[in-house]
């Protein structure tokens, strides 16, 4: 690591030391190279809420640099980018009606109003238990059938849950490959990208067990019962509960909106691509003006699941610093700033708030 950012190693190893990290990886590029990697702490517990499935890993359990872990709605921006290729490709029209494509689909929204959040269908609207996650057909044909909470376009709230599915949908009705294969072909293949969706039996044996901060952060994190947040966020059953999250089931479905697993490595690696216009290492997967259309701010103004103004460009939050990327409910984050020239993801198994990324991008700034 380059002596230049060992306030931010030094913040890292503290939240190890005192106990508010339990394990996770931080990575940072900054001018173009990778200047941090780091990992620390536990890939498992021996904690009731995660069982004793843990035991079955010969390989200890230090949290290594090819540990994965479940990061939430960072990987929303990782699927987006799987339909934004086939636009850049010319296969899909942005301002299309996504009736083009998905024939069945009722709600009356374009791909680009999908893309940014605006379409409508944050929640699925059908009741379904945990086992629904591996049912791509049934939930893709729910969100089909709903009609939209919202007209289209007029405003915005996070398609928490149902995102992935509207996104991935619509990659294989034009491609005929599932968003995990695609992405896995296309992108974490060319550009060697420690990442996917919908885990093989050896990838899953790498990732880490998640655990609660504390106890009570499912019911902070889902919000007022019967809130759309909560709608959002609930259904299916089991998308916070640690007995789904850390089973091979929630592994090894796709559910792209909140159950990529990923290295930090991996997802600062994919920014640095982004941040460089689309090519990493002299392999372009995106052309210039397409990245510049994905980051730029598509809607600006209230966002009904997060109840809080928002600004979404195709797939991800923009910051007033510039700054563009993802963060996942539990604390995991991955961005790019281009103003100051750096990528930085955090992929942690201690779900929690996102005090741990603020301490350490402030660290960051501290050094350059």
């Amino acid at each position: 690591m380059h002596a230049r950012f060992a306030p931010v190693r030094d913040c890292f190893h503290d939240l190890l030391t005192s106990g508010r990290e339990t394990g996770a990886s931080l990575a940072i590029w900054y001018d173009g190279q990778p200047v941090v990697d780091l990992v620390g702490g536990s890939r498992t517990t021996d904690g009731p809420e995660v069982g004793a499935r843990t035991t079955d890993r010969p390989d200890g359990a230090a949290w290594r640099h090819d540990t994965l872990v479940n990061v939430y709605s960072v990987g929303k921006p990782v699927a987006a980018l799987c339909l934004l290729m086939l636009v850049d490709q010319g296969r899909i029209d942005l301002d299309a009606p996504v009736t083009r494509y998905w024939p069945e689909f009722r709600t009356p929204a374009t791909v680009r109003q999908v893309l940014s959040h605006t379409a409508g269908l944050p929640a699925f609207p059908v009741p379904r238990p945990a086992t629904a996650i591996t049912d791509w057909a049934l939930l893709t044909g729910d969100l089909a059938a709903a009609d939209p909470e919202w007209t289209p376009g007029s405003v915005a709230g996070e398609h928490a849950w149902t995102y992935g599915h509207l996104v991935g949908e619509l990659v294989r009705r034009v491609d005929g490959r599932s968003v995990g294969r695609y992405l896995a072909d296309e992108i974490a293949g060319p550009w060697r990208l420690n990442l996917g969706f919908g885990l093989a039996a050896a990838d899953q044996r790498r990732c880490a067990d998640l655990r609660y901060g504390d106890p009570q952060w499912p019911t902070r994190a889902l919000g007022t019962p019967g809130s759309l947040r909560a709608r959002a966020m609930g259904n299916p059953a089991g998308g916070l509960d640690l007995t789904v999250l850390n089973s091979p089931l929630w592994r090894g479905a796709e559910v792209p909106a909140v159950n990529l697993h990923a290295t930090a490595a991996g997802l600062a690696r994919l920014y640095a691509g982004l941040l460089a216009g689309g090519a990493l290492d002299g392999v372009r997967l995106f052309s210039p003006d397409l990245v510049a259309e994905a980051t730029k701010v598509q809607y600006d103004g209230p966002d009904l699941v997060l109840d809080r103004i928002a600004q979404w460009t195709l797939g991800m939050q923009w910051e007033p610093d510039g700054s563009w990327g993802m963060g996942g409910i539990g604390g995991s984050s991955a961005w790019a700033d281009p103003g100051r020239g750096y990528t930085f993801a955090y992929a942690t198994a201690t779900l929690a708030e996102h005090d741990r990324v603020d301490e350490l991008a402030e660290a960051l700034h501290s050094c350059l």
